[in-house]
């Protein structure tokens, strides 16, 4: 379990392939990785992964063709910047909202108006998405914990202060660009209660 509050921009030290459309994935990040241990959890754009093999400042992990085809980690290529986070311990802050690792579907930005305080990214998420989606309510994009903004029929937008810009991928994307999208579970757990009565 995370809180969508990234610690560190980390970076894609090397990708190899394996068979049956799987990945090792090897990133650099030394602050998730200065308390890690091996089989410990570490958020990478909102993928939870395991940590397989620690090396120093680096961490591989295995990502097997489900969560390739599911995610943008099959997008990633060498040296790309990473959102890395920690999971939760009982003694940490929940600054930001409980956050799986468990990306829902790949959204992709289709506008973003930058300002002199803050942008505003639009995102259009899988269709069948957006009733998970409310104003105010909280989403993870790329393992970031994030407000909406606003929702129409088609799309949704946060609106992203300087902090965020700087510290997380999100201050590089571009219209276009896939993102990791994982809604709040809990409205998924009450439909599921109410479609059950």
């Amino acid at each position: 379990m995370f809180t969508g509050i990234v610690e560190e921009l980390g970076r894609v030290a090397a990708i190899q392939e394996l068979p049956d459309n799987a990945i090792r994935l090897t990133i650099q990040g030394p602050l998730v990785l200065s308390d890690a241990s091996l089989g410990d959890s570490i958020c990478v754009n909102g993928v939870c992964l395991t940590v397989a093999v620690q090396d120093g400042d680096t961490f591989t992990a295995d990502v097997m063709s489900e969560t390739i085809n599911r995610t943008t980690i099959g997008d990633l290529v060498s040296g790309s910047q990473v959102n890395l986070e920690r999971p939760v311990t009982l003694a940490t802050r929940l600054g930001g909202h409980l956050v799986q690792g468990h990306v829902d579907a790949v959204g992709k930005v289709s506008a973003r108006v930058h300002s002199e305080n803050w942008d505003v990214v639009t995102i259009t998420p899988p269709a069948d998405l957006l009733k998970y989606i409310v104003e105010k309510g909280s989403i993870t994009i790329d393992g970031t914990s994030l407000t909406v903004s606003a929702v129409d029929e088609v799309t949704f937008s946060v609106s992203l202060i300087p902090s965020t810009l700087d510290k997380t991928t999100l201050g590089t994307r571009q219209i276009g660009d896939r993102v990791n999208l994982e809604v709040d579970v809990l409205a998924k757990y009450v439909e599921k209660l109410v479609a059950m009565r």
